[in-house]
């Protein structure tokens, strides 16, 4: 998801467009709707991210749970991900995301249109991926990873990637989650969180 910038997407984008950076579909610029908030995370953000990732991406499943843009999960995808679920609740955004999906031919990616809390809170199938960016004023971050902890939405070993405003800070954390990785790049703090398996230190 992401916040809104004025005139230029912090990734040097044109606004009203994503582009992939990374994998098979590096390069590609897909439409993302006018919406007021939305932006894809930037570039360098991205960057780092998925240098982060590297390890562990191929084969992936992948939860991009406040989806927005896409920019996470379609990422995610074209960086060899086995499969992607990207949640969004504004439906015209949902519509262009399904667009785009079929534009790249990305059949491992499922576009699913529902608030993320209460898509949380039916049937459970884990994942070993799941990224955490919605909008950074209403407070979602700490319900959800509650959600994600409680519910077994979460793979032995999984990650999950948190971003927010700087000046707000992660919430505090379920017990067992260990933040192994922490940038700040303008004004999102972002980092990831490590889901040891039952029994690891």
């Amino acid at each position: 998801m992401a916040r809104a910038k004025n005139s230029k997407t912090s990734s040097g984008t044109r606004p009203g467009q994503l582009r992939i950076i990374g994998g098979r579909n590096r390069g590609r610029r897909l439409p993302i709707p006018d919406q007021a908030g939305l932006r894809p995370t930037a570039d360098r953000v991205r960057e780092t991210l998925f240098n982060w990732l590297a390890p562990v991406m191929p084969g992936a499943r992948c939860l991009d749970l406040f989806a927005g843009s896409g920019a996470l999960g379609l990422e995610a995808d074209s960086r060899g991900a086995g499969a992607v679920v990207l949640v969004e609740c504004n439906a015209l955004v949902a519509r262009q995301l399904l667009a785009n999906v079929r534009t790249l031919g990305a059949e491992g990616v499922t576009v699913i249109a529902a608030d993320a809390l209460t898509w949380l809170a039916g049937p459970v199938s884990p994942f070993n991926l799941v990224f955490l960016d919605p909008p950074f004023a209403d407070g979602l971050l700490g319900p959800a990873c509650a959600l994600l902890a409680g519910r077994g939405w979460l793979a032995p070993g999984a990650r999950v990637y948190l971003e927010t405003g700087d000046h707000g800070g992660f919430p505090t954390l379920p017990d067992g989650w260990e933040l192994i990785r922490e940038q700040t790049a303008g004004q999102v703090r972002y980092g990831l969180v490590l889901v040891p398996a039952p029994g690891g230190t």
